[in-house]
């Protein structure tokens, strides 16, 4: 693929997105000389922030807003979809009955990407991994780039990447599911993890996993698939590779070439059988057993992506954590507070739970993704000292499920203030503050990183009551 062939093209990218989703694409086709058109069901008082910037910066871009036309799709040339957008919908079928190809970023990406690329994904864990490896990577080459599902668009990065520029994917299955029809994979592609999420999209865990498999499908000799030693399901894909298969695990037996927890260190069995450590487990900042395992698989991504061991070293010792996951805002009246606003599964939470120090009140509920809580009930009916309520379609759900476990429960709430401040109320001091919802954001968020933000903005005018 050659980026001019969109100049002059009829360009329709399907699904602006709320949080500006589909703004790299819409920007990099213009830069291209393509015609460009959005088309979403939102309107256009909802997609306000993302059509003033478009305005702003001068792109031109014609909207179809509040709706789908069928004319729409037979001017285009070529559809971008968001991921957001489903496989299943039937303006999908429309451009494929009027044989309009149908891409996304991540499909165009890959093939115009002259360098290295190191794609990570799974159910929980995929950004603290991936910019962990960018991290890594970034010890050894200055210019690594990371971009993907963490609000980066990588189309427009292209101009800054070079033959030798490693870049690394976060990638969720909705973007994965883009590179089924070009059959294309990262060089190296990492699962983490793999637990129940997206139900309401995919039709069971299988179907949920099997979007899971492009990152590591289509690769070519030389390539690498990265997985997870420990995971029943995921360490059964290894069969399925069709390139080269390492390994990475905490509290597992080690497998080479892979990177593992070992008495006290990761270390690095290298494909010849040269034992390497990596550092002292003690080097590591983040909080929670689970991110042993994240760090020895962006240990292992950017081992394989060429860094040296001192590099990777360095890196392990200097990540600090990342934004919105599992992220230290303050210290309020003795008690701790914690936004892991990213937590949209129960095990997710079950994570954020076991990693936090201290009687917890555990801020959770929101939107329904055909999830269910019965695992995460007894987790914190143990764990949690109080938990607090947001309402939601999923809440009532988990409401019953923490009651029956034993839970205490302190209330539900329509707005994230009033809930905030319950659980202060409720921890005591020395304690924390954690919110990790185990829902979706939707309904009275536009989506988790909304509700990380007005999380984030609450905790800072509360600070100061007791001169923290």
């Amino acid at each position: 693929m050659d980026s001019t062939q969109f100049r002059g093209r009829n360009v329709l990218v399907m699904g602006l997105g709320v949080h500006g989703g589909g703004l790299g694409v819409v920007r990099w086709m213009a830069s291209q000389g393509a015609n460009v058109r959005v088309t979403d069901l939102r309107d256009r008082e909802r997609l306000r922030e993302p059509v003033a910037a478009l305005e702003a910066e001068g792109v031109a871009v014609e909207y179809t807003l509040g709706e789908h036309r069928e004319g729409d799709f037979e001017w285009a040339d070529v559809v971008v979809k968001n991921p957001a957008v489903p496989n299943t919908s039937p303006w999908l079928e429309v451009a494929r009955r009027l044989g309009k190809p149908i891409e996304m970023e991540m499909s165009i990406f890959l093939r115009l990407c002259p360098g290295p690329v190191v794609g990570i994904t799974g159910t929980k864990g995929k950004s603290t991994t991936a910019t962990w490896t960018w991290e890594m990577l970034r010890h050894w080459r200055p210019d690594a780039l990371l971009a993907g599902n963490l609000r980066v668009s990588a189309l427009e990065a292209l101009p800054d990447i070079t033959a030798q520029t490693p870049v690394v994917l976060e990638l969720s299955s909705f973007q994965l599911e883009g590179l089924v029809e070009p059959r294309i994979s990262p060089h190296i592609g990492a699962v983490t993890n793999l637990s129940p999420d997206h139900l309401d999209r995919y039709a069971g865990m299988g179907e949920y996993g099997e979007a899971k498999k492009p990152i590591f499908k289509y690769q070519q000799p030389g390539d690498w698939a990265v997985l997870n030693a420990g995971h029943p399901v995921v360490s059964e894909w290894a069969e399925e590779a069709p390139a080269g298969v390492a390994w990475f695990g905490a509290g597992v037996e080690p497998r080479a070439p892979g990177v593992f927890v070992e008495g006290g260190e990761l270390v690095w069995h290298a494909p010849a059988g040269e034992r390497v450590s990596l550092g002292p487990v003690s080097a590591v900042k983040v909080p929670g057993e689970h991110n042993l395992a994240n760090a020895a698989c962006a240990a292992a991504c950017a081992l394989l992506a060429g860094a040296p061991a001192e590099a990777v070293r360095s890196g392990l010792e200097s990540f600090g954590g990342v934004r919105d996951r599992l992220e230290y805002l303050a210290t309020i009246v003795g008690v701790r507070v914690y936004n892991d606003t990213t937590s949209t599964t129960p095990a997710s939470t079950r994570v954020a739970l076991r990693a936090v120090q201290g009687p917890i009140a555990l801020i959770a509920g929101g939107a329904d993704k055909r999830l269910d809580f019965a695992e995460l009930a007894p987790d914190v009916a143990e764990l949690a000292h109080a938990v607090v309520l947001l309402d939601g379609s999923a809440t009532d759900l988990m409401e019953r499920q923490f009651r029956e476990a034993g839970a205490r429960i302190e209330g539900r709430y329509g707005d994230l203030r009033s809930a905030v401040e319950a659980a202060l109320r409720a921890a005591p001091e020395g304690g924390a503050v954690l919110l990790s919802p185990g829902t979706a954001s939707f309904g009275m968020f536009l989506n988790e990183f909304d509700r990380g933000d007005k999380f984030r903005a609450i905790v800072e005018s509360l600070k100061g009551r007791d001169g923290s």
